[in-house]
């Protein structure tokens, strides 16, 4: 059974930013020609995020209004204390993204392919969440399967 990796590569914009990335691992596994097996999705930073659910305008905006009213980035967090670590010169104050991405959503998912296809729902779709942008952000991909 082959083990095939790969890197999916976004630049996003400034705040919590989401993004759909279920066509680009179905690309992937198109190009590999895994019929059967899963999908690895990781997220590869800590202020970064997957969850499976529908990609609707709405709904993804109110995703984000619920993640600030859980996590409000204007709240004292030790984190953003810079001053007190050694940090780079462009550190940003973002403890409330590490916080978001740890205890609310996923670094991974594992997804099944079934006929070469990510076998996901009517509604669902991988969605990326950056919390922290605007960055150069990296997922890396790991296809497991039969040809």
């Amino acid at each position: 059974m082959p083990i095939i990796n790969k890197i999916i590569q976004i630049e996003t914009l400034d705040g919590i930013n989401i993004h759909n990335i279920t066509s680009k691992i179905q690309l992937i596994i198109e190009e590999t020609a895994i019929k059967n097996g899963q999908a690895l999705i990781f997220s590869r930073h800590t202020t970064t995020a997957l969850a499976i659910n529908e990609d609707e305008e709405r709904l993804l905006e109110d995703i984000k209004v619920y993640l600030r009213k859980l996590v409000p980035e204007n709240e004292r967090y030790l984190h953003n204390d810079l001053h007190l670590r050694d940090v780079p010169p462009d550190e940003p104050i973002n403890a409330h993204s590490h916080l978001m991405a740890m205890m609310l959503l996923n670094t991974s998912e594992i997804i099944p392919i079934v006929d070469g296809k990510l076998a996901l729902g009517t509604w669902q779709s991988v969605l990326f969440f950056d919390l922290d942008g605007p960055r150069k952000r990296t997922l890396g991909i790991q296809l497991s399967g039969e040809l």
